[in-house]
């Protein structure tokens, strides 16, 4: 893993002798209790007024500059990518009448699968995602607005729909009989490797005759379609953990740093909507702010998914390719939580994606921090049961001190 080449981070002066705060557990719950309430699917009236919310109060805790910013989103990835896997479904029961047709139409459902949920060109979405709305992303900033150097912390405030396919039973019972294996796995298992493998079978089995391939294909393709039918008329989850466990994060952060400010960083506090429509919403943030953000002087933390109980600084995340975070900001981090007593786990990777992905596709050195339990789990993931009472908030409250801890971290040596 290599680096993105900008100004190395270095732990300042300031970063090794002060000792970061941790938020109570009040403090964590009134942020994340209030917010779980709302019905938050990204680009909704929910998402919109819990926007306002955060930035409400974010304003009260000195980011008086805190506003809600509108940016065109998409609001879901199940209605392109369910009428894809249909479209190869029908391809591949229909490659009878013309296996030239169905492998056409199987090749291009899997091209636009893998170029959607990779966060590139999203030709699909674009065609297949119906009319725009608005995600509404909140972004603040605290500290010195001259400062030479940038830290953006990033989290979400939209929730996710649930679906059959989010159900952690079978999970849980591999985990608890298997411990011995799950203690070697690196990553989460790649829950989209199959919806892109579907269409990927129909078009080789069509193209070559094999049908054992065309109907293993139409199999996988078929559950996928339902899954994601599902999941688009599914409601939204309650997100205590995913993700409002990250806006209490931006929250704190304001709140700390304003009773003690780091000189020489300015720290932008973003809180994303339509993240669960694959990144909608930091994709407008980085439309309009990426060209005033330089890339030799900001960093990215983000914040996601905080409160399963073990924290998590991603080595790399990917859906279908992993792509490496930047070594050399994951590095300052785990040195920032040695000093500060917290434990973080590291040289674990996902099969997700998080905002994360994007400052990082654009070359900003970035981090992403996250949490599973012991058994390597998210624990209620896109679940009804994602509720305030099922949050760790220790385990929130040190990833608030890691991000204070980087953020003073970040502060330039007198000499610079």
């Amino acid at each position: 893993m290599t680096s993105h080449g900008g100004t190395d981070p270095h732990p300042s002066g300031t970063g090794r002798k002060h000792r970061s705060r941790r938020p109570t557990e009040a403090e964590l719950r009134a942020v994340i209790e209030p917010l779980a309430e709302i019905e938050r699917l990204p680009t909704s009236a929910g998402e919109r007024e819990a926007a306002h919310r955060i930035a409400d109060l974010l304003r009260t805790l000195g980011a008086t500059d805190a506003a809600v910013e509108e940016e065109p989103a998409y609001t879901s990835y199940a209605r392109p990518i369910g009428t894809l896997t249909a479209l190869a479904t029908a391809a591949g029961l229909l490659a009878g009448r013309s296996r030239l047709a169905a492998t056409a139409v199987a090749a291009a459902a899997t091209l636009g699968i893998a170029d959607d949920i990779s966060y590139r060109h999203q030709y699909a979405r674009r065609a297949l995602g119906g009319r725009r709305r608005s995600a509404h992303n909140v972004v603040a900033s605290v500290g010195d607005p001259d400062a030479p150097r940038t830290l953006v912390v990033t989290a979400h405030h939209d929730a996710a729909p649930t679906g059959a396919v989010f159900d952690e039973r079978a999970a849980r019972w591999f985990a608890t009989r298997y411990p011995h294996l799950i203690d070697r796995v690196s990553e989460n298992p790649p829950l989209w490797w199959p919806v892109v493998a579907g269409p990927a079978l129909i078009a080789l089995g069509a193209a070559t005759g094999a049908k054992s391939l065309r109907r293993a294909g139409i199999g996988l393709a078929a559950l996928s379609t339902a899954a994601f039918t599902q999941i688009g008329r599914s409601r939204a989850v309650p997100g205590a953990n995913d993700n409002l466990s990250g806006v209490a994060v931006l929250v704190a952060l304001a709140r700390t740093l304003r009773a003690e400010p780091v000189n020489g960083v300015r720290v932008l506090l973003v809180s994303a909507g339509a993240e669960e429509a694959l990144q909608e919403g930091i994709r407008g943030f980085a439309r309009r702010h990426f060209p005033d953000l330089d890339r030799e002087r900001t960093w990215f933390l983000n914040v996601d998914t905080v409160g399963s109980g073990n924290l998590v600084l991603l080595e790399a995340e990917g859906p279908l390719r992993m792509e490496p975070y930047d070594v050399p900001f994951n590095n300052l981090l785990s040195e920032c939580a040695t000093r500060n007593d917290i434990k973080v786990l590291t040289g674990l990777r996902s099969r997700s994606s998080t905002d994360g992905v994007v400052p990082n596709r654009h070359g900003y050195p970035t981090a992403t921090l996250v949490s599973i339990d012991d058994q390597k789990l998210i624990p209620h993931y896109h679940l009804h049961t994602d509720l305030p009472e099922h949050v760790d908030y220790d385990c929130v409250a040190d990833a608030c001190a890691l991000a204070e801890a980087a953020a003073r971290a970040l502060a330039p040596q007198p000499t610079e």
